[in-house]
């Protein structure tokens, strides 16, 4: 059997022809490969996906890195689409955070401790010392000054909902109860900012109190780097606080 030894320029024309033959394959690889890392949250909330045919004429949009960061931050499935991935938010219980606890037994909560150690003026206890009744206290949510309790709530800045979608389903007890209990994670606020923020995280929601914004969302992003979340996550708030902040 004879063999044969094509030349040179016989090796480079067949070289240049496979190359303009992978181009095209290539390009459309590289192009739903970047198209499917990117959610578009549109002003109107809606959150469009590759698959979705509202995606390429959607040029004004927040970027998100799936579409369970994009659900998470308040938006919405186009009209008639359906989200297979649900098993995480359905699993969610708050009974996974152990929170509320009184570690060193003097019956006061973190709840309490909290209240008594934010106070600027003088607390009043219940008769059984166990719950602060009123104080004085500077809510940054809204910039104003409460005395009550009973109108306050202990808000976890991060909430723990969005926290396990972005990654506390996977911590051990143990982290998610000290994440429940965390002073860095704590305000004393209206209790009716509180409840309107509910899960959401600061894509989707911020304090009416604007010069509060930075502060926010810087603190959000620290509490983040506590703990394990997701590095997506933690880059999209990353990217939030310095558009924020600068």
């Amino acid at each position: 059997m004879r063999s044969i030894n094509p030349s040179a320029k016989t090796l480079r024309s067949l070289l240049v022809i496979s190359a303009f033959t992978l181009l095209p394959s290539v390009a459309l690889l590289f192009s739903s490969t970047t198209l499917a890392e990117t959610v578009k949250m549109t002003a109107s909330k809606i959150c469009h996906d590759s698959s979705s045919s509202y995606y390429a004429r959607t040029k004004n949009f927040t970027p998100y890195p799936s579409l369970k960061a994009c659900l998470a931050a308040g938006g919405k499935l186009p009209k008639g689409q359906q989200h297979s991935d649900t098993s995480s938010a359905s699993d969610y219980s708050r009974n996974a955070f152990t929170h509320w606890v009184d570690d060193d037994g003097d019956c006061l909560n973190t709840r309490h401790e909290l209240l008594q150690k934010l106070s600027t003026g003088t607390i009043t206890l219940s008769d059984d010392g166990c719950r602060v009744l009123r104080g004085r206290w500077n809510d940054p949510y809204s910039g104003d000054i409460l005395y009550d309790s009973t109108n306050i709530d202990v808000d976890h800045l991060v909430p723990l909902a969005w926290a396990w979608e972005h990654g506390a389903q996977a911590w051990t007890a143990q982290q998610r109860r000290q994440f429940a209990n965390d002073e860095r994670n704590l305000f004393a606020v209206t209790a009716s900012l509180n409840r309107s923020k509910g899960a959401q995280g600061p894509e989707s929601w911020l304090p009416p109190n604007t010069q509060f914004h930075c502060q926010y969302v810087t603190r959000y992003l620290r509490v983040m780097l506590v703990y394990p979340f997701e590095a997506s996550a933690r880059d999209s708030i990353r990217a939030l606080q310095q558009r924020i902040c600068n």
